[in-house]
């Protein structure tokens, strides 16, 4: 039995929750079909998903097709939960890109098909809403070729585009198609020149240049009809079955993309096994960071048709629900650990709020709360100072802030406020310092010699932690503490930030046997390490967003001008027709300030979508801008 782990991905209300009902119903996974304004749909589970019709967290479900058995993804559509997409897509072995054939490309979609390029997942794209007015053929093609920067290759005609009539047929390869293959074969670039080639040959080679990620079938149809829907089944099958990744060996390679709590509270991890396999009364060692624990598995669910699932062993290319890893989190890697998962890294919220409970008393409560939820999804960060027992949280937007008040109030019983929302800062070195504590001097109170050295890292790399010493020079756990002390100084630099990309390394070390301890090296170590910082010297820096804005061309020289009040900075402007696109950076902490003015800037006409885009020093002349 073959396996093929898909992805449903799109701009929110592009149609791909109703698509993932179709997909379902015409396979004869589920009896009933499920409808988005009904509430009743088999993804969007969460109570809160079925009254707002978005969904939030990813979900799982299955269908055959023949032998082909397939998992699918449900992903979120909106920009807030992009996170969530992108912990989804490392366990993809093919994506189906919905776009809406009125609306066409939209910011989001280009967001969406960026990731899929630097991972190089095939991408079959589907066309949704052809019988509504308004669709277009010719003219999207030419914008998923170009706004896309997507080979396609049109598998499906529309006669009666627009209408509620339309129908949906197979399309010829034609010799645009055939140029566009020749790009990537030269094979293929040669029978083609010898006019050697067959239908099948064609097909053939649309078939392998899609599993390597190198063009994208193209087929048009609707969700809410049905339309098209045989055809995409037929197209699945044909081009993304194969498109796994090979398994190096027969040890057990799995990777936790989501977390969820159980009615009895049990912790449940969807697993997506890349090779061997899991079951029931498994021992199994899970890795994050360097940090490995074992657990016993004590049951273990594969997905069998639509939401369902049966117990039973997980073998490679399967998903499951795995129980019993009390300690299992989002990312974490099972078995052997050098899969893909350790080298993921997406960018933290860079945005904070405040949460207050409306009951002081029920604070406890709130923050165990909260804890829950960043279990679910780890990058919302919750943090509780010490010494105000103030409640914070960090996440990526607005809707996001709107999302945990409601599930607070619906599956805790707990009603909270949140404070502005505010950029979340962070230094990092600009230049090397180091510092050293001797175990001799008057200053240094402890039984420990320390020397660290600092210096800044590459952007994006966080904490690069180093020795300059023999590893044997101290007892392991001095080592440990050393390091571990060295993670939660650098939550708050020089002024008051976390330090990020920033290399620590050691220098000196020694001790007294046996009067030294592992607690004189946690004492000592903030010490050098501030020491070492001020050396160095710090800069702040402040979170930026890339944004792309679609509006009507007479708007550009009004939104340009607001944007540059608000701190950002242009790096390209299209226009196509009446319409144009601009590209920029905005500081983050100034995207919803912007984006609530972009309707009044552009008559209502104004789409943007926005993305991590990391840090840059912070500099505002035109603004003010919260510590």
């Amino acid at each position: 039995m073959e396996y093929l782990n898909l992805g449903v991905l799109a701009h929110v209300d592009a149609g791909k929750t109703s698509l993932t009902e179709r997909l379902l119903h015409h396979t004869g996974a589920i009896r009933t079909l499920g409808r988005v304004d009904a509430g009743n749909t088999h993804t969007d589970t969460m109570e809160l998903e079925r009254r707002r019709g978005i969904t939030i967290r990813s979900a799982v479900v299955a269908f055959r097709v023949g032998d082909l058995r397939v998992n699918l993804i449900d992903t979120p559509g909106h920009p807030d939960f992009i996170a969530e997409v992108e912990r989804a897509l490392r366990v993809l072995d093919g994506v189906v890109l919905v776009v809406s054939a009125v609306e066409g490309v939209q910011a989001q979609t280009r967001v969406l098909m960026r990731a899929l390029a630097r991972l190089r997942i095939p991408v079959l794209i589907f066309v949704n809403k052809v019988d509504r007015a308004g669709a277009r053929y010719d003219g999207l093609l030419t914008d998923l070729a170009e706004r896309l920067g997507v080979a396609c290759v049109p598998m499906s005609e529309v006669d009666g585009i627009g209408t509620a009539s339309a129908k949906v047929r197979p399309s010829s390869l034609s010799a645009g198609t055939a140029e566009r293959l020749a790009e990537h074969s030269d094979a293929f670039l040669a029978a083609y020149l010898e006019d050697t080639l067959t239908a099948e040959d064609y097909r053939g080679e649309v078939v392998r240049q899609t599993r390597l990620g190198l063009v994208s079938p193209v087929f048009f149809g609707s969700a809410r009809s049905g339309e098209g829907i045989a055809e995409l089944t037929s197209g699945i099958r044909e081009f993304l079955a194969g498109a796994a990744r090979p398994v190096p060996d027969d040890r057990l390679r799995a990777t936790v993309f989501k977390i969820e709590r159980g009615r009895a509270h049990e912790k449940i991890a969807y697993v997506r096994v890349f090779s061997g396999e899991i079951g029931a009364r498994d021992h199994v060692r899970f890795h994050r960071r360097g940090l490995t624990k074992e657990a016993k598995v004590s049951a273990v669910h594969v997905f069998e048709l639509g939401d369902e699932t049966v117990e039973g062993r997980a073998r490679a290319g399967r998903i499951a629900k795995v129980t019993g890893l009390k300690e299992i989190g989002v990312g974490d890697l099972i078995g052997v650990p050098d899969g893909d998962g350790v080298t993921t890294r997406f960018p933290p919220p860079a945005l904070e709020t405040v949460v207050g409970p409306a009951l002081p008393a029920q604070a406890p409560a709130v923050f165990a709360a909260l804890r829950e939820l960043a279990e679910q999804d780890p990058l919302i960060t919750v943090r509780q100072d010490d010494e105000t027992r103030r409640i914070s949280v960090r996440l990526y937007g607005e809707v996001q802030k709107e999302i945990i008040a409601e599930t607070l109030a619906a599956q805790h019983g707990l009603d909270v406020t949140f404070s502005l929302t505010r950029p979340v800062c962070v230094e990092r070195p600009i230049g090397t310092g180091h510092s050293v504590w001797f175990i001799t001097e008057k200053r240094n109170p402890y039984f420990a010699t320390l020397g660290l050295r600092v210096g800044p890292g590459t952007p994006g790399s966080g904490l690069t932690f180093g020795l300059d010493v023999e590893l044997g020079s101290l007892p392991l756990a001095f080592h440990k503490a050393i390091e571990e002390t060295v993670d939660a100084t650098l939550r708050s630099g020089p002024s008051g930030r976390e330090v990020v990309d920033c290399v620590v390394t050691v220098t000196h070390t020694g001790y007294f046997s046996p009067v030294s301890a592992a607690g004189d090296f946690r004492k000592i170590t903030p010490f050098v390490l501030a020491e070492a910082l001020r050396e160095a010297g710090t800069e702040v820096l402040e979170p930026v967003s890339r944004i792309e804005v679609e509006l009507p061309a007479d708007a550009v020289t009004a939104t340009l001008s607001r944007l540059v009040e608000c701190g950002g900075t242009v790096i390209g402007s299209v226009a196509r027709g009446d319409r144009a696109e601009l590209t920029g950076v905005l500081p983050t902490g100034e995207v919803a300030r912007f984006e609530q003015r972009l309707p009044g800037l552009t008559r209502g006409e104004g789409l943007m979508s926005t993305e991590p885009a990391g840090h840059r020093p912070r500099v505002s002349p035109n603004r003010s801008m919260p510590g």
